[in-house]
């Protein structure tokens, strides 16, 4: 069966109905058009008919839960409102608001929350039963070069070039008379309030956080790891709904809060974040600071690793010298896609152990604008993996096709056990695992 006749089952609007049996547990056609729905939201992309490739996840999903059931698997209801919390949110960013997303599913936030509960829990369980069934996986060196040895020069994973760098990064010093400017535009928005004035209409036309300024300042429901120390400190502080906190700083900027609920640990909250603008003087000034770095690291007075661990002020990297950590695998490598815009024009002409001219970038997860010195600290060229330079990765790819094996299998040997039955408009799936029904 392919996407067109799928689609032409969704678009009728029928009475729901039962699709697939599996052991004591049934699958409905609501249930794939739900999960249709919210892969649109969330993007994602799939080669092939996506409907029966969520089919079969369900079918799947299935499997697990009767293990689950069998083996005692569970998960805590707070760790499962974490999660729909979090997911809320994000949809809600995704969609451009509350209203749009009620609008989208076609019933009230309330409801979307209940049914995504019973959604998430049983995702997390079975994530967790999948990671028992082959959370076991170990390999060893020698099992690593056993496989390695087996592996033909066109199997072996290309690794693209990769480049390992280091950096200094300066904020620029807010002027005393800005950070005046701002808290009195927001000690001015406390009055506002305070005489009336709602504070979500301020969070709109005034916050500056793109995230939440368009929701009213709403920031969701989060627990006190959510937020940043000094913003937690004061918004856990807050024991009166629609209370409004002293102003806060932190590496964002300068904050105000609003408390709009308490359930236990977590809260929901809204805020107004100003930021402090940069004067061109103070532009100028961080510039010729790292010219000056500059010139005593090139005159042999300072290391760039001394340099950086005694000035830069970003407190990721400074400790170890200024090397950058790939937030995508952990490692010290950055393959070119992975490396910021602004950061990648820096070190495209340099050679190992140059380091570039100050530049202006912006931080965006603080959205702060820096001034910074790259160093290119290593160039490793394009090549087939090998086991003096990719040993961590050969190990991750072999580690993750032995997991698959052991899934597959599983799922193969689960298939046998269960009944499973599928209704005849949904048997030509073309499904990866082809004992379903038989």
């Amino acid at each position: 069966m392919g996407l067109s006749l799928v689609n032409s089952i969704s678009a009728q609007k029928l009475i729901d109905e039962v699709v697939a049996t599996v052991g004591d547990d049934a699958i409905l056609r609501s249930d794939i058009e739900y999960q249709y729905e919210q892969s649109k939201i969330e993007g994602i992309n799939y080669n092939g008919d996506i409907k029966c490739h969520i089919f079969e996840q369900l079918l799947v999903q299935k499997l697990l839960l009767n293990q689950a059931k069998i083996d005692s698997v569970d998960v805590k209801n707070n760790e499962v409102a974490s999660q729909v919390d979090a997911r809320m949110n994000y949809f809600i960013q995704q969609v451009g608001g509350q209203d749009k997303l009620e609008e989208y599913f076609g019933k009230p936030l309330s409801q979307i929350k209940r049914d995504q509960m019973e959604t998430v829990r049983t995702q997390m369980i079975t994530q967790r039963m999948q990671g028992q069934i082959t959370g076991d996986v170990k390999v060893t060196p020698a099992d690593i070069r056993q496989q390695y040895s087996k592996m033909s020069e066109d199997s072996l994973p290309l690794v693209p070039a990769l480049y390992e760098l280091q950096q200094i990064v300066v904020y620029p010093e807010i002027e005393q008379k800005e950070i005046d400017r701002i808290k009195t535009r927001l000690r001015d928005f406390q009055k506002q309030v305070a005489d009336g004035r709602d504070f979500a209409t301020l969070a709109v036309l005034y916050s500056e956080d793109p995230g939440s300024a368009t929701r009213g300042g709403d920031l969701g429901w989060y627990s006190k790891s959510g937020f940043v120390p000094e913003f937690s400190a004061v918004a856990f502080n807050l024991q009166e709904k629609g209370k409004v906190s002293k102003i806060v700083e932190t590496e964002f900027g300068y904050h105000i809060i609003q408390l709009i609920e308490r359930r236990g640990d977590r809260i929901n909250c809204r805020h107004i974040l100003l930021k402090p603008k940069v004067s061109a003087e103070s532009r100028k000034k961080a510039t010729q600071f790292l010219d000056t770095l500059s010139t005593l690291i090139n005159n042999g007075k300072m290391s760039f690793d001394d340099a950086a661990k005694r000035f830069s002020m970003d407190k990721d990297t400074r400790f170890n010298g200024g090397i950058m950590i790939n937030p995508y695998d952990g490692t010290q490598r950055f393959q070119l896609s992975q490396i910021p815009a602004d950061i990648a024009k820096s070190i495209q002409n340099l050679k190992e152990g140059e380091f570039s001219k100050p530049f202006a970038m912006m931080d965006d997860r603080r959205g702060k604008e820096t001034f910074r010195l790259v160093r290119l600290r290593k160039r490793h060229e394009p090549h087939r993996a090998n086991l003096n330079d990719d040993y961590d990765m050969l190990k991750s790819v072999i580690e993750e096709q032995k997991r698959k094996q052991i899934f597959d299998d599983w799922v193969t040997k689960k298939q046998r056990e269960l009944y499973v039955n599928i209704t005849p408009a949904w048997q030509g799936c073309d499904f990866q695992y082809k004992g379903w029904g038989k």
